[in-house]
């Protein structure tokens, strides 16, 4: 079958449907698009790869940190069993950097994360932090509760709405989420019909194509030379696919190649495309995915402020939110809370990490000694003066001044 007839079939399969379905697919069930083992398949495509791998490192670089409200400001509470949770080890199985990843690829691919909050039977102090495994979780939607049958983990019964940490991705109904993967079903799809065409093409002896063909005809025997013709041209075929590059050619038998079609620079063409494609699916430019789009330090600048704004900070800002309104009492909502430490944003790129804290300084936002000591240096000499830019002033002092000067003249 060729790759634009399999292309083809994809979308005839999308607008069939299945005639006396009484029910859908649970959400995040892609299967009946992919296949036996959809996740699996479905990584197998590198932009697929790259993207979940992206989106779960980014946001596992960054620490969560447990603020407490003391004299106005929000300071890191270091001493609360929470902050280890979520800075070193969520659960006895992982490390906070695992726990975080293995989140956030569950949110995308799944659609929904289930995250079960453990409290010791005697302390009644949270204990830690189970991330259910696939499948173990059945969240009934009219009811609006969640049965875990995770027996990978140590996790069952059923539990109430606020007993449980319900990570969504886009939702439909604000129940339960749906999977990147469902939305982007024909692009991916599409991309493993072209994989698949290539590797056969590899399998096959490259793209080796061409025509058979005797001149010398004669006349009453044109069935018998067709026949003997194809079985010439079955022959060299065969000795292509079993990893011959130089065949023998019968009598009077002529070989053509034939050169790359209109159809194969489609081909070409269309694996590009659905690169970006996925990309947009994802939220992740193209030039993080190793694509070979030409990019200036300008616009790969841009691109990265966009992937941070518009992609990587809702994430984040969906995590803070879930979590702050499960862990933290309602009564407390506003003395303590939950966040991410973005400045691990910049811990790779040394200049704009540099152009920041000079801003920051700069702005009168940090001393000197608050970012040295962020950076585990110590403190200097007249380092904890807040300085701010000479080009500053005081509007109501410029007001002042210029006032007593007319009362002068």
């Amino acid at each position: 079958m060729s790759f634009w007839r399999k292309v083809a079939n994809i979308f005839k399969r999308d607008k069939g449907g299945q005639q006396g379905q009484t029910s859908g697919p649970r959400v995040g069930d892609y299967s009946q698009f992919f296949g036996f083992g959809a996740t699996g398949t479905a990584m197998s495509v590198a932009t697929v790869y790259r993207c979940v791998e992206l989106l779960g490192n980014s946001v596992a670089n960054l620490p969560m940190r447990y603020l407490r409200k003391k004299d106005g400001l929000f300071t890191e509470d270091e001493g609360a069993r929470l902050s280890y949770l979520l800075k070193i080890q969520p659960d006895d199985t992982k490390s906070a950097f695992d726990f975080w990843k293995e989140t956030i690829t569950e949110l995308l691919l799944e659609g929904n994360a289930y995250i079960v909050p453990i409290y010791n039977s005697f302390s009644l102090n949270l204990d830690r932090l189970v991330l259910c495994a696939r499948g173990s979780v059945y969240h009934d939607v009219y009811k609006n509760t969640y049965t875990v049958n995770d027996l990978l983990n140590g996790v069952t019964g059923t539990f109430s709405e606020n007993e449980i940490i319900h990570l969504k991705g886009y939702s439909l109904d604000g129940k339960s989420g749906v999977s990147v993967l469902s939305y982007a079903r024909l692009t991916i799809d599409t991309a493993l019909a072209g994989d698949n065409e290539t590797r056969n093409r590899f399998v096959n002896g490259g793209n080796v194509r061409g025509i058979i063909n005797n001149e010398k005809r004669v006349l009453g025997l044109g069935e018998y030379q067709d026949e003997e013709l194809q079985k010439a041209a079955t022959d060299i075929d065969a000795r292509f696919r079993n990893g011959e590059h130089i065949v023998s050619l019968p009598g009077e038998v002529d070989f053509k190649q034939i050169s790359l079609s209109s159809t194969d620079m489609q081909f070409l063409e269309s694996r590009k495309f659905n690169v970006r494609e996925i990309c947009r699916f994802f939220g992740v430019h193209p030039s993080f995915v190793f694509d070979d789009t030409s990019n200036n330090y300008k616009s790969a600048e841009m691109a990265n402020v966009a992937f941070l704004s518009n992609t990587l900070n809702p994430y984040l800002r969906k995590i803070e939110n879930e979590f702050s309104r499960k862990l933290v009492a309602p009564s407390l909502a506003f003395s303590y809370k939950l966040e991410f430490d973005r400045r691990g944003l910049y811990a790779c790129d040394l200049e704009s990490k540099a152009k920041n804290q000079a801003a920051q300084i700069a702005a009168g936002l940090y001393t000197v000694n608050e970012l040295r000591a962020e950076e585990n240096r110590p403190p200097v000499a007249g380092g904890d003066k807040i300085l701010v830019s000479a080009n500053l002033k005081d509007i109501l002092a410029e007001g002042n001044e210029n006032s007593k000067s007319n009362e002068d003249e």
